[in-house]
């Protein structure tokens, strides 16, 4: 037996570098005392919080403004079994400093489903984890190649 054969564990940098190359991911909160999930597109700031821009009287806003929440994004290859994922978990926060916002409207994601008040999310990377999956073999020491 290989321990981790197949899975390769993802530096933090690492990490930060594959979460700046896809365009969506999904955010992983409480919603009526159950867990949500959320597919959200995104960007990442200088300092390498997420940031998120939704409508100002969003649900998704009144759930995560000072919770503590996940992010998750992916790239997966299902021909080659191949690809990566990476979960920045901390708090999130709706950013209120007028001028971080005009700042964040100029450099910040656009958002998908425009609104007419927006507001953008910040998630503190306070966890930031990740994986790559090694296509064609498993845990096990297995060739799935042939």
């Amino acid at each position: 037996m290989h321990p981790n054969d197949g899975f390769r564990e993802l530096r933090r940098q690492e990490c930060l570098r594959l979460l700046a190359k896809v365009p969506f991911g999904r955010i992983v909160y409480t919603r009526r005392a159950l867990p949500a999930v959320l597919p959200v597109n995104f960007s990442l700031d200088a300092d390498d919080a997420v940031l998120l821009r939704t409508a100002a009287g969003s649900e998704l806003v009144r759930a995560i403004d000072g919770a503590v929440v996940a992010f998750e994004a992916d790239d997966v290859d299902a021909a080659r079994q191949s690809g990566w994922n990476v979960v920045v978990t901390g708090p999130a926060t709706v950013v209120t400093d007028p001028a971080e916002h005009e700042r964040l409207s100029r450099t910040g994601p656009v958002s998908w489903v425009p609104s007419v008040q927006e507001v953008f999310v910040r998630i503190e990377p306070e966890l930031v984890t990740g994986r790559e999956l090694i296509g064609g073999r498993t845990m096990y020491g297995v060739d799935l190649t042939a």
